[in-house]
């Protein structure tokens, strides 16, 4: 290969290596937007919710729903930093990711079906969701059993 062709490829490389940086900054910059817009929501929700007339359950279910999403956003955050700093995507924040929807949409069916709890519709809904869990636990698991990386909650600062 000519002097030419391994610096053209060089240059190539950096400038896709740049672009693909500034695509992880707008993503990380858009879901720290949603983060802050989230918790303003909540916060405003429940004060509103407080000052008038209220339901506890209604009220709570609102801010766990809510907080649920924060933390899907949170997670999604520190996934794009970890992708930024090293140069890789990694499965489990997304099966962290994946296990606190599940989890979020357990929560939101149970208190839907509160009171008219029907086995054919939710009951098949909530079986198959707990399944999800589990296989994602079990997958992330393995995947530190495999030598993956360190769990989720281990070595966040750097």
């Amino acid at each position: 290969m000519s002097e030419f062709a391994r610096t053209f490829e060089k240059r190539v490389q950096n400038l896709l290596n740049n672009a693909e940086d500034g695509i992880h900054l707008v993503v990380a910059a858009l879901l720290l937007l949603l983060s802050i817009l989230l918790t303003i929501g909540v916060v405003g929700d429940v004060v509103q919710a407080i000052q008038g007339t209220y339901r506890e359950e209604v009220v709570v279910l609102s801010a766990l729903d809510n907080s649920l999403i924060l933390f899907i956003v949170a997670e999604l955050l520190h996934t794009v930093r970890l992708t930024i700093r090293n140069r890789t995507l990694d499965a489990e924040p997304f099966l962290v990711v994946g296990m606190i929807a599940g989890v979020r949409k357990v929560l939101v069916v149970t208190a839907e079906a509160d009171k008219s709890f029907q086995w054919n519709v939710q009951g098949v809904e909530l079986l198959t969701l707990i399944a999800l869990i589990l296989v994602m636990a079990l997958a992330i698991y393995i995947w530190h059993r495999s030598g993956g990386t360190a769990p989720t909650g281990q070595g966040r600062s750097g």
